[in-house]
């Protein structure tokens, strides 16, 4: 039995998986009534950090001369809520005792001052039905790990609830995290996506805080950071595993405090956002390590939903397959119609048995990839990658039909495992050496022709056969 309980804890608002299959989602509100004599309004909030005060930019706003403009919040911290008052005037009170941090116990009075509002977490146990939907938003799929995702989505979407989305490389997070946002209240609010892994280490900071004019050589004017820039919207932060240790605790700040300091500036600027993250690494595993924070991950994996890799869901590859041929844009005549039409049986059999390491990434790229290669209405076998056409023998249809064009002895389709770098570089020259030699064959082995279809220069193609060892006899 594998159940999610996290470090410590656990999340605020968490899935609970046993087996491996998410079972309950748990949904933790807290329910803020403001007394005013006579008159009692309740207000409700999913946040994970809700802010008091007079000032118009609060989650609650205290409308009372003696509370200041930002004078205290409520953080979750796992299962629990922490009073915490942020240096105000009058002070903030619990049942009549004056705090500055404290834990909030069910139907407790919080007082600010002459205003009294009465806590209430709020807990909603849901059980996970898988939804009849095939796909939800851009997500597409029909398999039950799917259509348990849609039913989890359909609850959080709407909400401001922080997601981490976990899952191997191309199992289609960000397509997830779009979804998230095109399904929320944010959805005429910007989606700025940011890649962790992606930014130079001295540029990360600025990149997500900004930075003022001059703070440091190069900074020619003031730049907007990318939670500024998504004031309204969500922030998607990819790679999420790569951010580095020292930046983490700003991070933080942006999700307590929901302000941002610009790299040389002195003032906090508000910004309203909601964060999604994914990652493919075991975050717990590197808090364990040192390498991440633990406050962070409790305050971002307030719902970790853990994507299916490919191989997983058998049942979605042609399904996928077919979605891509019919709205891909590399399937497009000059008229606007479809290059290509269908599979043919044998490739939808290979399509199918392939164990797909690159995930949902990899369908795409080799469906790309056969529609280009393919002289018919139909992607046959021969226009597949020879290590998915050929699994076995791991030989190109070149070797064994084209005299013109002859592959360097013992060629073998590129080896996916091992670091990203390395898997990528490797995929890359098994697709040009793939390219190079299909072409030389559809045009008899002549290389100006195969050159110029191509769109690349005659010298470059020849560097590249030379690169791979693909020989042909006509220039």
């Amino acid at each position: 039995m594998d159940v999610q309980d996290g470090l410590g804890p656990g999340p605020a608002t968490k899935i609970t998986y046993i087996d491996g299959r998410p079972t309950t989602l748990t949904l933790r509100r807290c329910q803020l009534a403001l007394l005013r004599g006579e008159e009692l309004k309740e207000y409700v909030f999913e946040r994970d950090v809700v802010t008091l005060g007079a000032m118009e930019d609060n989650d609650l706003v205290v409308d009372d001369e003696t509370v200041s403009r930002n004078h205290c919040r409520i953080v979750r911290e796992g299962d629990q809520y922490v009073l915490v008052d942020n240096g105000s005037t009058n002070g903030t009170f619990i049942n009549r005792v004056r705090i500055r941090e404290a834990f909030l116990q069910p139907n407790c009075t919080i007082t600010l001052g002459k205003t009294d509002i009465r806590f209430q977490p709020i807990d909603e146990k849901l059980r996970i039905v898988p939804s009849d939907r095939e796909r939800y938003g851009d997500i597409i799929g029909r398999d039950r790990s799917m259509r348990e995702i849609y039913t989890i989505l359909e609850k959080i979407a709407p909400t401001d609830t922080t997601v981490v989305i976990e899952g191997e490389t191309g199992t289609g997070k960000e397509v997830v995290a779009r979804t998230i946002h095109q399904q929320s209240r944010r959805r005429d609010g910007p989606f700025m996506v940011f890649d962790c892994g992606a930014v130079p280490e001295n540029l990360i900071e600025s990149e997500l805080f900004g930075h003022e004019k001059g703070s440091f050589t190069g900074a020619v004017g003031t730049r907007l950071g990318v939670f500024e820039m998504a004031n309204g919207g969500t922030v998607f932060l990819d790679e999420l595993g790569e951010l580095q240790l020292d930046l983490q605790p700003k991070l933080l700040r942006v999700i307590e405090q929901r302000e941002v300091k610009r790299v040389g500036g002195g003032k906090p600027i508000k910004v309203d956002v909601r964060i999604v993250a994914a990652t493919n690494r075991d975050l717990e595993a590197a808090v364990r390590a040192g390498r991440f924070r633990e406050d962070l991950f409790y305050r971002l994996t307030v719902v970790r939903l853990r994507l299916p890799a490919l191989r997983e869901r058998k049942d979605d590859v042609l399904l996928l397959a077919r979605h891509f041929l019919s709205h891909g844009r590399f399937n497009r005549d000059r008229l606007g119609g479809r290059k290509v039409s269908d599979f043919s049986a044998d490739v939808l059999e290979r399509l199918v048995e392939y164990e797909w390491p690159g995930n949902v990434r990899e369908l795409h790229n080799v469906v790309e990839r056969s529609v280009s290669f393919a002289e018919g209405d139909v992607v046959e076998l021969e226009d597949l990658p020879d290590h998915i056409a050929y699994p076995r023998r791991g030989e190109s249809l070149s070797e064994q039909t084209n005299p013109h064009v002859v592959l360097p002895e013992g060629a073998a389709p590129a080896d996916l495992a091992g670091p990203f770098k390395d898997a990528k570089e490797a995929w890359i020259a098994s697709f040009e050496a793939d390219y190079i030699a299909k072409l030389l064959e559809k045009n008899g082995g002549n290389i100006s022709h195969a050159a110029k279809e191509a769109d690349i220069d005659r010298k470059y193609f020849r560097k590249l056969m030379k690169k791979y060892g693909i020989h042909a006899d006509r220039e």
